[in-house]
């Protein structure tokens, strides 16, 4: 799993993000398909953001790539 084709995957969900005043950054991907994120601006602060990680962000990433196992947010 390359890290440009997580960056793609990204970039199709990051206009519902900024739509709520937030934003994720693509901060790496593991060897064993973790990736990890930085949540910005209202997301990063937000009581929901583990649910908009975990409902949205990564369940959209592994339905796009298999190879990913987890997201996981970085601070």
């Amino acid at each position: 799993m390359n890290k440009e084709r997580v960056q793609e995957v990204l970039n199709k969900i990051r206009p519902s993000l900024q739509a709520d005043g937030g934003d994720v950054e693509l901060v790496g991907v593991t060897e064993d398909g973790v990736v990890q994120v930085r949540l910005q601006g209202h997301c990063a602060g937000c009581p929901m953001s583990m649910m908009t990680l975990k409902n949205g962000i990564e369940r959209y990433l592994k339905e796009e790539i298999p190879e990913v196992k987890a997201v996981e947010q970085v601070f």
